[in-house]
């Protein structure tokens, strides 16, 4: 196979592994969003560990990492100041049959940074925080539906969310039917909605900004909506928590939520998610109300030690060290730098950066302009055989300019490539294999 058509990377250690990981592990990887059906054929890299703003596959090579974790490692790998943070808690145990010191002080440390909420409880992962966000709306308003915002990708793994998708397979269409939506920066539209469904809306459930800033006004509409109709507002957070403001969008945005939900860059890469929000609604599933007791995260592993002393980490070097200017820094210069890389190749309407600077994603489009899996495996093979493993260009503080300015390097020898192919109107001749597929699709 001709080297300019594969970029002459090859995988033939991660590939076994590949194969031995679908034998054994149902679609190959524990989240959707790594499987190896998002990288182009055979070059789907299997990791062996990561430093920093670099990863090493099981070949032995070495990549600048974006969108470290799926967003939850912002700080960069091994992180010096988290990692001897959980060193700490390790020697003196991590569970316990009552609740341990750091669950106090890491309810307090989070509280302190994110001043908007209350009272949190922790978890392991965002769907359960985001769930029980659902449940404790459900329970306050005596409501049956949700109302979601069907413009944002994912809230949950559990049922009312899934049933939603194209991947709906196993959901009752009864519970489905109780989740409706509404598009993102319509305020009419939500009022319309909620309006229609008088009295049955228990709660909105939104991620408060994702690819475009808010419509100015909005999420402040999306409040009073809120406390008109009676029902709760609800904030995903696991993305804009951090990456916005150290106190999340809420805090940047000035906007409280009646609950939120925080995770990915929570942990540095430890499995923990938080729900926060009003005290009347959280007590709901506590001891110190009169009314229904609520189920509320009630998980064997939700305040393990060592994970919660990695937030506590966390939220410390964000706020000392500034860390979400520094992500929002790094971003701009990447951007500037791809943009500037595409439109010297004559892609610059092809290869489109979006987003906020501390969240950036790439779109790739075909000659017609549209979004295009085929540019997008023909993009992400150049990239990955650069060096640069980018299925977003989400930045983490440990990216140097020195990785930046590689990464546009590649960035402009892929468009190179990029624009051979619309010249001759298929991109085909340098897939080397099929095209990456979506998350979210009915079939395999």
């Amino acid at each position: 196979m001709d080297t300019e058509n594969t970029g002459g990377l090859r995988l033939p250690r991660s590939r076994k592994a590949n194969e031995r990981l679908h034998a054994m592990i149902p679609g190959g990887a524990h989240t959707y969003a790594k499987g190896d059906d998002q990288y182009p054929e055979n070059l789907a890299p299997v990791i062996s560990h990561g430093r920093g703003a670099h990863v090493w596959d099981i070949d032995g090579n070495r990549y600048i990492e974006y969108g470290s974790g799926l967003r939850s490692v912002s700080l960069g790998h091994a992180h010096p100041r988290v990692i001897e943070a959980v060193r700490r808690e390790l020697d003196r145990g991590s569970n316990f049959v009552r609740p341990s010191v750091v669950e106090l002080e890491a309810a307090e440390r989070f509280l302190a940074t994110v001043p908007t909420a209350e009272m949190v409880k922790f978890a392991k992962n965002g769907s359960d925080a985001t769930t029980a966000a659902v449940r404790l709306a459900r329970a306050a308003t005596g409501r049956p539906r949700v109302a979601l915002c069907a413009d944002h990708p994912f809230f949950s793994v559990d049922d009312w969310f899934i049933g939603t998708t194209p991947m709906s397979a196993g959901v009752p269409a009864a519970t489905g039917d109780l989740t409706v939506t509404f598009p993102y920066g319509d305020l009419a539209a939500a009022d319309e909605l909620l309006t229609r469904y008088q009295d049955e809306v228990a709660c909105l459930v939104l991620e408060p900004a994702t690819h475009t800033e808010p419509p100015p006004g909005y999420l402040a509409g999306l409040r009073e909506l809120a406390d008109r109709h009676g029902c709760v507002l609800v904030f995903d957070e696991m993305i804009t928590g951090f990456r916005w403001s150290e106190a999340g969008a809420q805090g940047l945005y000035g906007v409280v939520p009646d609950l939120s939900t925080f995770g990915k860059a929570l942990g540095n890469g430890f499995a923990v998610a938080a729900l926060a929000g009003r005290r009347d609604l959280m007590e709901r599933g506590g001891l110190r109300h009169p009314g229904d007791r609520v189920f509320l995260l009630s998980t064997t592993h939700g305040a393990e030690t060592h994970s919660l002393a990695a937030a506590m980490a966390v939220l410390s070097t964000y706020v000392e060290e500034g860390v979400t200017a520094r992500l929002h820094t790094l971003g701009e210069r990447l951007a500037a730098g791809v943009r500037d890389a595409a439109a010297a190749m004559g892609v610059g309407d092809h290869v489109v950066v979006r987003g906020r600077a501390s969240n950036l994603v790439f779109a790739t489009l075909d000659e017609h302009g549209q979004p295009s899996q085929e540019y997008r495996t023909l993009f992400l093979r150049r990239l990955l055989a650069g060096g640069v493993l980018a299925p977003s260009f989400v930045v983490s503080s440990a990216l140097g300019d020195a990785d930046i300015d590689h990464t546009v390097d590649v960035v402009a020898q892929a468009c190179a490539v990029y624009r051979k192919a619309l010249d001759a109107g298929d991109p085909t001749p340098w897939l080397a294999g099929r095209p990456v597929k979506p998350v979210f699709r009915r079939l395999a």
